[in-house]
């Protein structure tokens, strides 16, 4: 099919344009009564605008994109915006391509259908009906099929969740002075959950801990400047008796630590781990979006034990809140281009061959200094060092 065939189909390419967000509550299914949508700025409410006025450029749209998309349970909104945009975290554009028919682009569910009209050249979404089975006479009862009702999330939810309260940057080395365990039950040298561990160290009023091991010291690649401290999670612990002053026989003081039980565990925990405060889950909307402003930086580090990092790993980068980084930006990873000698020269002249861009990163959790990314794609193995962009 020629592209002005292409573009006089009425209801070509389909779907995409269905904004970035989705609702993400606790467990990371949210239903459409409970889910609060992410508050836009005044520049993304004007680009939606402008956008539900003049339509999407078919430029923006990939090659493959097919002619009509049914949402299934278990989509996200990267994902499907993946299928037909070229940029899937151009979510205003997206989301402002028929702004009187999508209300509320942050509430797309299972069993609705995409469509893009082309027929004016320009792209414009709309929305089907749900897919509900009409009734059918089955003799002699009636069946229907309902519509799940739990709006589908902007990014797969699952793979970040699990490091929302585990993966932490402490400001400072912090957790020097934290609470820490100096004993264990009967002696043993490490301990599982449903285990008793003795503690010390000032805990406040706070009664859930999270354990961790010792921290480490996070450099800029750069300048080598430390910018915050990391610590491996080991699991948590919750105050089962507070140590109580006792004296002995001859009337001095002793020391009695607090009692605590192990919750739960990723590693097996021991003497001179450290305790932090377990602080409320951060379930919230993450609208996807390129950053206002310039935002360029390198990976500091890859969390856990790996070299390189893959599809869906996590890494740190040494740009936080301080530097404009917020949580929902979509950024450009680079890969550095390797040095190569020129022999066709003469002089056997060293080069640097240029950095090309091979993934996105997704930012969901932000500090002062640091933060947290997932890797969306990736094209080559992802390396302490490696840059990052605004896309």
């Amino acid at each position: 099919m020629t592209r002005a065939a292409f573009c006089a189909f009425p209801f070509r390419r389909l779907a995409l344009a269905v904004s970035f967000m989705a609702a993400v509550a606790a467990g990371g299914a949210a239903s459409a009564a409970s889910a609060s949508a992410p508050e836009l700025t005044e520049q993304q409410r004007g680009t939606a605008q402008k956008v539900a006025a003049a339509g999407v450029p078919l430029s923006e749209l990939t090659a493959n994109a097919p002619d009509s998309y049914t949402v299934k349970s278990g989509d996200t909104l990267w994902g499907i915006s993946g299928l037909f945009l070229q940029r899937p975290w151009r979510w205003p554009e997206l989301w402002g391509m028929n702004l009187e028919q999508i209300h509320n682009p942050h509430l797309i569910f299972p069993g609705q259908i995409l469509h893009l009209d082309t027929s004016s050249g320009r792209a414009r979404l709309l929305v089907g009906k749900p897919l509900i089975a009409s009734v059918v006479k089955l003799s002699p009862q009636v069946r229907k099929a309902e519509l799940d009702t739990t709006a589908i999330a902007s990014i797969p939810f699952n793979l970040i969740e699990p490091f929302l309260n585990e993966a932490v940057i402490f400001e400072g080395d912090s957790l020097n002075g934290a609470p820490r365990i100096v004993a264990t039950q009967e002696g043993r040298v490490l301990l599982s959950r449903g285990d008793t561990a003795y503690v010390r160290g000032d805990r406040g009023r706070n009664t859930v801990f999270r354990i961790f091991r010792q921290a480490t010291a996070l450099r800029d690649p750069a300048t080598h400047e430390v910018l915050g401290y990391e610590a491996p999670y080991v699991g948590t612990a919750e105050l089962v008796r507070r140590g109580d002053a006792q004296t002995d026989a001859t009337g001095k003081a002793d020391v009695v630590p607090d009692t605590f039980l192990v919750t739960s565990i990723r590693q097996e925990a021991g003497i001179g781990d450290r305790l932090a405060p377990v602080v409320p889950h951060e379930f919230e909307n993450y609208a996807p979006h390129a950053p206002q402003g310039d935002v360029a930086g390198q990976i500091v580090s890859i969390y856990g034990d790996a070299l390189t990092a893959g599809q869906n790993q996590i890494v740190v980068l040494n740009r936080g809140a301080g530097d404009g980084v917020e949580r929902g930006h979509v950024l450009a990873l680079w890969h550095d281009g390797r040095r190569e000698i020129d022999s066709t020269d003469g002089r056997r002249t060293m080069m640097k061959l240029p950095d090309e861009r091979h993934g996105e990163l997704f930012v969901f959790r932000v500090f002062s200094r640091m933060s947290y990314a997932l890797i969306m794609s990736v094209k080559e193995p992802v390396k302490v060092g490696d840059r990052f962009t605004k896309p």
